[in-house]
């Protein structure tokens, strides 16, 4: 049997390089590791940290293809983040002018959730812990 150890890192493929940027490290608080310009590709890759546990790559190409998120399109769904406090979370993001869904329960676990967008339109998710 395979044994996976946990998530490596979550790439993810941005249209505003500097928008997504500063939602990921000054809105969502993500600690750079790593930023670097790729003039081959005409690409920058920014390595970021979710509390010393898992990264997220953030890559900017020329004119990449949009993605179909909605309403339920093929491939990854959604990006989501576990948060001590929902309440707490959703009232930062908003203070940054972030459209954020209601909070609902989820029906299986009982823990609430909700959902925003990042600047290219990727369902981002908060889970209460």
């Amino acid at each position: 049997m395979l044994k996976l150890n946990r998530v490596h890192h979550i790439a993810i493929i941005c249209t505003d390089y500097e928008r997504s940027k500063r939602l990921y490290t000054e809105i969502l608080g993500l600690k750079i590791l790593r930023e670097v310009y790729r003039e081959q590709r005409q690409s920058y890759k920014l390595d970021l940290e979710i509390a010393g546990q898992y990264q997220v790559e953030l890559f900017s190409f020329p004119s990449p293809a949009p993605r179909p998120s909605r309403p339920e399109a093929a491939g990854l769904r959604h990006l989501a983040f576990e948060v001590d406090d929902i309440d707490g979370a959703v009232a930062h993001i908003k203070t940054y002018g972030i459209a954020v869904e209601p909070i609902r329960v989820d029906e299986f676990t009982g823990k609430r959730y909700t959902f925003f967008a990042d600047p290219d339109g990727l369902p981002i998710e908060f889970v209460e812990k």
